[in-house]
């Protein structure tokens, strides 16, 4: 694989990439770091891991991350890219910038992890106790688990690279059966859990991090492989289990403000079990980049650039908010006419002058009080993983393979997560249910695709019928909104918006140029275990 190799060459050098300088992600100079005077303290070692939460590692996989949890399932439109457009039409190539920039992107942090453990493996000092040692592992192997499950979710049958320097001599890697790759994420995350201290500086994942996380692959694995549309309730078991776990023994709980959870101040706080960490002023390709690209105006950007195109909700989200869903719709979508006071303060505020994604559009400069930012550094740390996240897989895990559910636990966290929004509890469970209010609450953080993955391994019709009914009724289509009458309209009369789905459109291709340079890749997969 070529790329993964170019990757790995770096690597070999040192664990340190150049990055951020805030709170626990400041490091070293990349000069400064060698087996022989690095991993001496548990300084060296927090140092290490510090800089797998952000920055370069990660700069490729946030766009894909954005894109392809939410213009996939027919959540987000855009009209500037065409392979933007692929992702939201179903006519993806093999040569796809987005889909490579994801594939390549969280190999690099698997290279990156794969370089930390082995060096605190091989040079941490001997007077560091074993305690020590396993949580910077942990920390690593997490995050490994973290890049694996999108992998797995996205492309299915993917190579399982542990070691780096393996590749050096043989760069000719199989691909892993899914049920394997999915085995090797729960015993990293196993590892996490058990050497992950309860509590730690904000940022940086704990064991409830990795339990959070481990319910939800379990409840992700409990579909696979399924020949009778039901889960395997051993699998659904576990995800309750540790979800179950985080629900009621972490001490955490929802951030009190759906609207405010997204704002720079509060980045961090107990609700984000895992945060993609993004520093103001470090420049392009370390960077978050996501109000760069996506804002609708320069106005309200940092360094009063980019704005370049809006990503524009679809008629299919919208219709998922209730009349009562206010909160949860306005800090998710800016509707033609939607004031925003905490957006260009100076000027007294900004008014969307068209529908528009409003989540990681946090203002300029002076809104953030952050001088150092540029258009190529929003100072957001974005979560991958919420507390409300794992409220609504422990809620799916007990409602399992039953039709519906009025399980008290289940509708207790179910409806944690309504009552902070403002909108009425639920009396009862479905699991069309449960995929509606992860949509409003999850929208454009990169999860509904995940969420009609899982459900396309046990219930493969109804999902691909599910994308296919998106198009004959024209869901998919953006819309207008006229604030004067309060009146939102979908274009009903444009062609089918994305060719027919079938189950293969749930698994992506592998890049053509990694299949051009390990013809492997496009071999069966094989068992790794």
């Amino acid at each position: 694989m070529k790329r993964i190799n170019k990757i790995i060459a770096i690597l070999l050098l040192g664990a340190t990439v150049v990055g951020c300088k805030k709170s626990f992600l400041d490091r070293p100079s990349t000069t400064l770091i060698s087996s022989e005077n690095f991993y001496k303290t548990q300084a060296d070692l927090r140092l290490a891991t510090a800089n797998l939460y952000g920055g370069s590692p990660w700069w490729q996989w946030q766009q894909p991350w954005l894109l392809l949890g939410d213009a996939l399932p027919g959540t987000a439109f855009y009209t500037y890219n065409g392979d933007i457009m692929q992702l939201y039409s179903r006519t993806i190539t093999s040569q796809n910038s987005v889909v490579l920039s994801g594939w390549t992107g969280l190999y690099n942090v698997i290279g990156q992890c794969n370089t930390v453990i082995s060096a605190i493996n091989q040079s941490a000092s001997g007077s560091l106790s074993p305690a020590i040692k396993n949580q910077a592992i942990a920390e690593a192997r997490f995050i490994r688990a973290m890049a694996y499950y999108h992998l797995a979710v996205y492309w299915g049958a993917v190579p399982i690279v542990t070691d780096n320097s393996v590749l050096v001599s043989n760069a000719l890697l199989n691909r892993n059966t899914v049920a394997d790759v999915y085995k090797f994420i729960t015993i990293d995350l196993t590892f996490a859990a058990q050497n992950l201290p309860l509590k730690d500086q904000a940022g940086r994942v704990t064991t409830w991090s990795a339990q959070g996380l481990l319910g939800k692959v379990y409840l992700t694995m409990s579909g696979w492989g399924s020949t009778n549309g039901m889960r395997n309730q051993a699998l659904l078991d576990s995800a309750a289990k540790y979800a179950g776990n985080v629900c009621k023994n972490s001490g955490l709980a929802l951030f009190a403000s759906y609207y405010d959870l997204f704002k720079v101040q509060n980045n961090n706080n107990p609700e984000d079990l895992f945060s993609l960490q993004w520093a103001p002023g470090v420049g392009y390709g370390y960077g978050n980049v996501l109000e760069t690209y996506y804002s609708p105006s320069a106005l309200i950007n940092f360094g009063a650039s980019g704005g370049w195109e809006t990503l524009q909700p679809t008629w299919d989200l919208y219709m998922m908010y209730s009349a009562k869903d206010t909160v949860r719709r306005k800090a998710t979508i800016m509707r033609t006419g939607d004031h925003y006071p905490e957006l260009d303060m100076a000027d007294g505020g900004f008014t969307a002058g068209g529908n528009c994604m409003k989540k990681h559009i946090v203002g300029n400069n002076a809104d953030n009080n952050s001088p150092t930012a540029t258009v190529w550094s929003s100072p957001e740390d974005f979560a991958m993983l919420r507390l409300a996240d794992v409220y609504l897989v422990y809620a799916e895990a007990i409602l399992g393979n039953n039709t519906s559910t009025t399980n008290a636990d289940a509708l207790t966290y179910f409806n944690m997560v309504r009552k902070r929004a403002g909108v009425d509890p639920a009396l009862i469970l479905t699991a069309d249910t449960i995929r509606r209010e992860r949509r409003v609450e999850l929208a454009f953080e990169g999860q509904y695709w995940i969420d009609l993955v899982r459900w396309s391994y046990y219930q493969p019709a109804a999902a691909v019928a599910f994308l296919n009914a998106q198009d004959a009724n024209h869901d998919r289509q953006p819309f207008t909104y006229d604030p004067k009458t309060g009146i939102a309209t979908r274009d009903t009369t444009a062609a089918p918006s994305a060719t027919p789905a079938t189950i293969n459109s749930y698994t992506l291709q592998i890049p053509a140029s990694e299949l051009s340079t390990d013809p492997k890749l496009a071999a069966a997969p094989v068992p790794y275990y």
